[in-house]
């Protein structure tokens, strides 16, 4: 069975890493951390990505592998014209 793995940035790109095996779970610092992205960056990201039907984030957040690997996407994607975003909850 593979170890378990998460994000991780390198100067030229970003590759998966080998990280603690049994760690289920990272807090926020640990999550921006492994993400290579500022505190503020991931609450933006989980503004505009989750906690966007006008509802507040909870006072603390922990994120898994796979959620990881989202805000890695979301963080990475760029705006394309040929994609339609759907509205946020909030301003529907």
């Amino acid at each position: 069975m593979p170890e378990n793995v998460c994000i991780g940035r390198t100067t030229t790109d970003t590759m998966l890493t080998s990280l603690r095996p049994g760690k289920d779970s990272y807090n926020e610092d640990e999550a921006s951390e492994l993400l290579g992205i500022s505190r503020d960056r991931l609450h933006l990201l989980l503004d505009q990505n989750v906690f966007n039907d006008g509802s507040g984030k909870p006072s603390t957040i922990n994120f898994r592998v796979s959620d990881l690997v989202l805000l890695e996407f979301w963080d990475r994607a760029t705006p394309n014209t040929k994609v339609m975003r759907m509205p946020n909850r909030a301003s529907v």
